[in-house]
Formats: structure tokens, sequence, C-alpha cells
């Protein structure tokens, strides 16, 4: 499908969007407005399908789990699922409390113009960080396009500048606890099974308990985050469990634990089956995290529809609100047609542009196969439930590419320890033959003198080309140029989309006007 067909299709999502905001809106007064912001989120969503997504399933397609088909199959139904059925229901339309609603002195059209100014803009950004193959934050460039519409509306002064604060440290927050948890899992897998003389005996023991831990991580995560909006409805049922607004921490462990009991009295036998006949080979003991992987990439998907998809849809549904209701709200309830258009929009943007940021997040960064895959999936379910009950400001995103990054970098470390290790043997063998050199030295003419001359330069080539490998293993195993490329983009998302945001703020506003 080459690119012209690909932005028709997509064109023809956004004014099927169009249509229906207009059959909503009539004749009212302001009601282009609404089918603008629409518009814009319609494309907001696309784009978040092309990048946002691709972290979701880009380990799994990278280390050949999936095809990027199939992947792209998974995450659509998954992703717009999460987002209808578990998708929340309220949002606040202030995005993380950046800046105050008072700024916009009750006057709904300014609040307008900055919200349809903040989706226009974090869209743009996205298009355009997917163009350049970096994966970046879709909350974070919603909050920038947030917070430049709210400064070109109030000033610099109605920004709550210890909130974005917090923003910037998760920057750091993020990819780092994602990067550690990640290599801490791969390290075990290297560890309690590779290193193994007997790999398959290690690996019947201790992959069952990795993927219960992972159904654990999952099952906890998904609670936390993707059951909000029907909790109500299953404390109604399950009468037993606790009458609360939302599921707790502790519940959600209780939930996870459960979890990973009935997938460990699953998983065990079957995995004890598997490894029959099986060889004991490295090739052969990444089968064995083939499927939990598919399964991790479905359920990530589903967890980001459903908590990431109302934030980046919510100044549409607060444009709704301010349109329809006349006043400006700090929350405000998502409409159903809204959570379509980012449901759908996700779908079809991913369908359409996403195998280019797949194939970034899954090969580009580092080489993954089924084990280091499986490490990142855990590094980002574990990561956020972690960082939401610290209270920690964290971005999937960043915690996503951060276990890339981690698991590469631990790759790197373990090699270059061995090397060092071949390269100090070498080292020792070099001096030894140096020493012998100097005693034969009285003996020039001699035979045995020539060939230990030979030997010595065989050895110092050798430990040259040692040297060489070291310094080649960096660049191999992380791609350092694509490292900086996507650091740079996490860092300027907020401004970027933040100028972005107050520049089509002041045009929205003048051709109103």
């Amino acid at each position: 499908m080459n690119n012209t067909f690909k932005m028709i299709i997509g064109a023809g999502f956004a004014v099927a969007v169009a249509f229906y905001a207009n059959s909503i809106v009539g004749q009212s007064a302001h009601g282009g407005f609404l089918i603008l912001a629409a518009v814009f989120g319609a494309y907001m969503a696309m784009n978040i399908g092309a990048n946002d997504v691709a972290n979701n399933v880009g380990p799994a397609v990278g280390s050949g789990a999936l095809t990027i088909g199939g992947a792209i199959l998974i995450a659509s139904i998954f992703e717009a699922s999460g987002a209808l059925i578990a998708g929340g229901d309220v949002v606040g339309t202030i995005k993380k409390g950046i800046i105050d609603p008072a700024a916009f002195g009750n006057d709904p059209m300014t609040f307008v113009y900055a919200m349809s100014a903040a989706l226009l803009a974090a869209a743009l950004w996205l298009n355009l960080a997917t163009w350049l193959k970096a994966p970046v934050s879709t909350t974070h460039s919603i909050v920038g396009g947030v917070l430049g519409g709210g400064i070109a509306a109030g000033g610099f002064a109605i920004v709550s500048w210890g909130t974005m604060g917090k923003i910037a440290a998760s920057w750091v927050i993020s990819p780092v606890l994602g990067g550690v948890i990640a290599a801490i899992f791969l390290y075990i897998i290297k560890s309690q099974i590779l290193y193994r003389e007997d790999k398959l005996s290690a690996a019947k023991k201790i992959v069952p308990i990795l993927v219960a831990v992972m159904a654990a991580a999952f099952v906890t995560y998904l609670t936390v985050k993707g059951l909000k909006k029907v909790w109500p409805v299953i404390v109604e049922f399950l009468s037993f469990l606790p009458q609360t607004k939302k599921p707790g921490i502790g519940i959600a462990l209780i939930f996870g634990a459960i979890a990973a009991l009935i997938t460990f009295t699953i998983v065990k036998p079957r995995i004890a089956k598997k490894v029959i006949g099986m060889e004991n080979t490295r090739d052969a003991i990444n089968i064995l995290f083939t499927i939990p992987l598919i399964f991790a990439a479905a359920l990530l998907s589903f967890a980001h529809g459903a908590n990431d998809v109302a934030n980046a849809v919510g100044p549409l549904a607060a444009v709704y609100d301010a349109l329809i209701n006349t006043e400006v709200s700090t929350k405000v309830s998502i409409p159903l047609w809204v959570m379509v258009v980012g449901g759908v929009g996700i779908s079809v943007g991913l369908a359409l542009f996403g195998p280019r940021l797949i194939r970034t997040v899954g090969s580009e960064i580092t080489e993954l196969d089924q084990m280091r895959a499986f490490s990142i999936m855990m590094a980002a379910s574990i990561t956020v439930v972690i960082a939401s009950q610290l209270g920690l400001p964290v971005s999937s995103t960043h915690i996503a590419v951060g276990a890339i990054f981690g698991v590469g970098f631990l790759r790197e470390w373990l090699d270059s320890k061995e090397m060092g290790a071949k390269q100090e043997k070498l080292k020792v063998e070099t001096d030894k033959q140096s020493t012998l050199k100097m005693e034969l030295d009285t003996h020039k003419g001699d035979e045995d003198y020539k060939k230990q001359v030979e030997l010595i330069s065989a050895v110092k080539a050798q430990k040259k080309k040692v040297k060489s490998l070291k310094r080649s293993l960096r660049e191999n195993y992380v791609k350092r140029g694509m490292v900086k490329k996507i650091i740079a983009a996490w860092v300027i998302t907020v401004p970027a989309a933040a100028v972005l945001s107050a520049i089509i703020f002041f045009i929205l506003k003048g051709v109103a006007n």
C-alpha cells in the first residue's frame, strides 16, 4: 500500500468523524469548532496508533514472536477494546493539572481555542516524531499542547511549575526504572537457564515461574489501570469485594497472586512436555517464550487503550462539553462517540503507519530475541504498577524504550566482561612471551628463537583484534545514534508541542475574530 493511498484512507476517516460531529451540533453557534476539534481528535488518534502503540508490540515483532501483520491485528483489536470497554468515562479537562482553569476567565471559547490547539499541536508533533522514527510519549505531547495553549491564553503565571517539574523528572525516572527491571529479568534468564550446562532442565523449572510472575504483573497492572470504569459493575455482582469506586493496589495484588497460581499450574506441565525432545540450545529455549509474548502484547495493548486513549482524546471531550454547556469544567464525561474516535482512530493509524515505528522499536535499537523481548514486556508492566503506587510520574513509552536500552546495555556489559577476561589472559601470555624473548636474545640464530618471535607476533595480533571487537560491541549491541535521537526527541517533546500549540491558538483565535 503506497503512502498516497494510506493518506486517502486516513483523510476519509477524519472526514467521516467531521460529518458525525456536524450531525451532533447542527446549526448551533460555534458548532464549526466542534467539527474542527473532532477532525483534530481523529488526526491525534491516528498518530497515537502510528507512534505510541509500537511500544506495546514492537519487542514481540523484533523477536520474531509475531509478524507485523499479526501484531497490527492483535493491537488494533485490543487497543480499541480497551478504549471502549475499560476506558475512563471521566477525564480532567486540564491534563495533569498543569494549568489553572480559572485562567480562561470562564470564557468557553478561549478554552475551546486552547484545547483545539493542544490536540492539533500534539498530533503534529507525533506525526513528525513518527516520520523521524522516534518513539515519544503521547501523554507528554498532549501535556505540551495544553501547556502551550494555556500560556497563550493566560500567560506563564497560570502554569503549575511543580507539576511540570515532576513531568520533566519522568524523562529520567521512566527509562531508568524500565531499563533496570528489564536487565534484572534478562540476567535471571541468562544466569539460571542459559549459563547452565543442562538448559532444558533449568528451563523446565524457571520458565513456569517467570510466566507466572508475568501473569501476576499484568493482572495487577490491568486491575489498577484498566478496570476503573467497569469496577462499579464488578463490585455490584461480586459483593464480597471492597465497595470502592476503583480497585486499590491491595485487591490488585490479590488478583495478581491468584492469576500467578493459576498460570503456574497450567504452564508447568505444558513446559515439561514441551522440552521433551528439544535441543539443549539457546534457540530452543527462546521458543518457550513465544506464546507468553503474544499474550503480553495483547494485554499491554488493552491496558494502553483503557488508560491512555482517554487522556489523548480528553481535549476533544473538553471542547464538546464547553460548547454544549457554554462553561469551562475541570472534569467532563467522555461521550461514547469520542471514545470511538479514539479507539478506531488508533487502529486506523496503527494499520496504516504503525510498521515504521514497530520496526524501530523492535529491531533498530538493539537486537531482540524472545527472552529479551519477554524481559522488556515484564518491565513495562511492573514499572507502571510500582511507579503509580509511589506517585512517580512515568511514561509508558519511556519505560518500554528504556527497557530496550537496559536489555542492550546488559548484553554489552556481559560480553565486554567476557572479552575483558580473554584480553587479560592474552596480556599474561604476552608478558610471558616477552620474558622468554629476552632470555632467547642470546640465541638469535636458533630455530627456537624464530618460532618464539612468530608466536609473540601472533599473540599481539590477537590482542589487537580483541580490543577492536570490544570497541565495536558498543555500536553493535546498542545503536548509540538511535539512543541519542530518541532521548533528544523525549526532551523536546513538551516544549515543541507547547510552541506549536501557542502558534495554533493565536491562529484559531485570529480566524474566529
